[in-house]
């Protein structure tokens, strides 16, 4: 009996498992921190490789050491130590090789835990994590951390294929609008599908993986979305005709702030949570630039591009007048017996007067500064978010996963940008970036009234800080019934 009643006053222990990918990590490390914020005991699962990572370019263990009850446990993702987790590398290696290895393991840390898990909120793509709480009795909630619309569209593709829509038939059918995903019919096209879909084997396994995972993850519990729903309402009311349980509680990142703030005032040191070593130079030479006279220039922490296109892009962003800062990520710039690395050396020499070129910039703050008058962007859905809450209009070059899908959303439902998909060309780069820079001030106001819109969202009485106080709520009702069995 004085077991049982310990064990309903203790808070409740909710394990966070990511994907073992810098987007993925960043979004639900925000999200294990607003539930640390609410007094539960919190574990971050995450890979050993990558925690390594956290730890050498961050100060985590200091920033979670003020929740007593946070701790950090590491797993194997399953590869080898030299393996250069680069582009689409989990896609091509999930299921043979990661899946066994990390299930094995998310088994073994749950049956040790002392306090026993009372909750998982699993990662969305992680759906083995489904069948190992399904097996030891302990509810799970998944998080998928792609847009709501990428997620919909993925769930839609046996619809899709089954419509005749899928496979694409040659490039002159790219523009077909795609009709078999409800809510998007009126704008989506065959280009705006992941890139994965343009296969002309309908049962290539990629596509057979990607629909697996997302028809898993509304068999949870409930579902977790980063986005709020002033921003995605129509399709979340998709979502929801397939799963009840949905909370939109982002963008997460400016919910933390808000919460962080309200918690310890705004000198708050917020953590950084990049797997990469940042570069703060970048922010001393924004200071020294006129208010919305630079545009930042990132596609993300995975993405490589070729000697060839980097040089487009950088032709492409001298030529438009514009100043420009740009991140070109270490070992990201493909080209022969390392040519790649020397034309980066080449271009920072060549920049100077007009552009500043860092390894990799604290994208937060980078955004929110006066100077940035616009994004060039890949259109992953963190750095998406976190452009929409800066009020920053984005020109939108996708290269794979969510990433084409949110451009479309970002140009043609917010109008918040322009979309450079498919195309590489330094004169179009140039008229887009003056197009957003110079010419198209529309751009700037819509940026700005669906920043206003979506930073309420994350304030007292908005809707995604309500729809958290309603998971938090509901997580502990969960583990009372866990506590029980």
């Amino acid at each position: 009996m004085e077991q049982d009643r310990s064990s309903q006053s203790r808070p409740p222990h909710v394990l966070v498992f990511p994907l073992p990918i810098q987007g993925h990590i960043n979004s639900m490390i925000k999200l294990a921190e607003l539930l640390a914020i609410a007094g539960f005991k919190l574990t971050f699962l995450n890979s050993h490789h990558n925690h390594e990572r956290l730890v050498k370019f961050n100060n985590i263990a200091a920033h979670f050491e003020r929740y007593s009850g946070f701790q950090f446990k590491t797993i194997t993702d399953g590869l080898p130590l030299d393996h250069p987790r680069s582009g689409n590398w989990f896609l091509d290696m999930f299921e043979d090789t990661m899946e066994p290895k990390m299930k094995e393991s998310l088994r073994e840390v749950l049956v040790n835990s002392s306090p026993p898990v009372d909750c998982i909120i699993g990662d969305g793509f992680l759906g083995f994590a489904l069948e190992v709480a399904k097996e030891l009795g302990i509810p799970i909630i998944f998080f998928r951390t792609s847009s709501p619309c990428c997620f919909w569209v993925y769930y839609s593709i046996p619809d899709i294929i089954q419509a005749g829509e899928l496979p694409i038939n040659g490039s002159e059918d790219m523009d077909r609008l795609i009709t078999t995903v409800p809510g998007m019919e009126t704008y989506l096209r065959c280009r705006d599908l992941p890139t994965f879909c343009r296969k002309l084997d309908i049962e290539d396994s990629i596509i057979k993986l990607v629909v697996k995972q997302t028809r898993k993850s509304l068999q949870a519990d409930a579902l977790i979305l980063n986005t709020a729903e002033e921003l995605d309402g129509p399709i979340l009311s998709q979502i929801r005709t397939k799963c009840p349980r949905v909370y939109a509680v982002g963008p997460l990142h400016a919910q933390l702030n808000t919460r962080l703030n309200a918690k310890h005032g705004e000198s708050y040191d917020h953590i950084s949570n990049t797997l990469w070593e940042v570069d703060k130079s970048c922010i001393f030479w924004l200071n020294k630039q006129p208010n919305r006279s630079v545009i930042y220039v990132s596609f993300g922490s995975i993405t490589s591009t070729s000697r060839e296109q980097l040089l487009e892009l950088w032709y492409g962003l001298l030529n438009s007048k514009t100043k420009f800062l740009l991140l070109v990520r270490p070992n990201s710039v493909i080209g022969k017996d390392g040519e790649g690395e020397d034309v980066v050396m080449e271009l920072m020499e060549r920049s100077k007067d007009r552009g500043y070129i860092v390894n990799w910039a604290p994208q937060e703050a980078v955004l929110n500064h006066p100077a940035i008058g616009g994004f060039f962007t890949h259109n992953g859905w963190n750095s998406t978010l976190e452009s929409v809450v800066a009020g920053v209009p984005m020109i939108c070059w996708p290269q794979f996963a969510d990433q084409h899908v949110n451009c479309r959303v970002v140009s043609e439902v917010w109008k918040i940008g322009l979309d450079m998909k498919d195309v590489c060309d330094s004169k179009i780069v140039e008229k887009m970036v003056n197009d957003v820079m110079v010419d198209r001030k529309e751009f700037a106001k819509s940026a700005s009234e669906i920043a206003k819109v979506t930073n309420q969202c994350v304030n007292v009485g908005g809707s995604s800080y309500s729809n958290l106080d309603r998971l938090i709520e509901d997580i502990r009702i969960m583990s009372l019934k866990t506590h029980k069995k």
